[in-house]
């Protein structure tokens, strides 16, 4: 395995507010790993400059050796926490457009899983369900074959019912040499696909460790460790 994602001493300041806060953070490639947190725990800003959204007040972001970039861009697979598509567009039109944006989309693939949903290409998306609307952006992030996804929230707007879909869909289409970063509150729901985790407050990291030494060390699950870590 490889570093596929470094964080050196990475903040970000907001007048005097600092939602990151020298953050040091290195994941390796292969890796599933949960960022877990409270709401304004800096957990979007880390995204956010990691889809070079957001550039850095002080410190260093490693992606693949590369700083967030045009270069960056071709590995990195981001799916917001919004519906960001545009509504009058077919299913089709978006493929082609992504097919079009980035050499790495698998096309097939995405045929393939909206074919399993039921939702036509020819749809508009405006015209599908809150949660179709969610699972078209979820396929088109995975149908790449990216070196570094990064999902914030993917399962928090779609039922219960539909949540093993998702993490199947996750699990069984991701580039297994990349990274995976899932945002989410929804611990217990995405805890048993999880290799490791980063637990991050104020903007800072307070812990990073495997899902295996949490429960070795702390005898509690990743969902137990994180109530009690930021209980009220």
């Amino acid at each position: 395995m490889s570093e596929l994602l470094v964080c050196r001493n990475l903040t970000k300041k907001f007048g005097s507010l600092a939602a990151l806060d020298h953050v040091d953070i290195t994941l390796q490639s292969g890796r599933i790993v949960g960022l877990l947190g409270p709401n304004g725990s800096g957990k979007t800003t880390l995204i956010k400059i990691l889809n070079g959204l957001l550039t850095p007040t002080e410190g260093e972001v490693y992606i693949d050796a590369n700083a967030p970039g045009v270069e960056t861009k071709k590995i990195v697979a981001y799916l917001p926490d919004n519906v960001y598509l545009n509504g009058w567009m077919t299913v089709r039109q978006i493929v082609n457009y992504f097919k079009d944006f980035y050499a790495d989309f698998r096309e097939e693939l995405a045929y393939e899983m909206f074919k399993k949903l039921n939702i036509s290409p020819n749809s508009k998306l405006k015209s599908l369900s809150k949660g179709n609307k969610e699972k078209v952006c979820l396929i088109l992030t995975m149908s790449r074959n990216a070196k570094l996804y990064v999902l914030d929230e993917p399962i928090a707007g779609v039922d219960p019912a539909a949540r093993d879909y998702v993490i199947s869909t996750i699990i069984n289409n991701y580039n297994p040499d990349a990274v995976v970063l899932i945002s989410t509150h929804l611990i217990a729901d995405i805890e048993q696909i999880l290799d490791e985790v980063i637990f991050i407050q104020n903007g800072r990291v307070l812990l990073q460790k495997t899902v295996d030494a949490i429960r070795e060390e702390n005898g509690k699950s990743v969902d137990e460790l994180f109530r009690e870590v930021f209980k009220w």
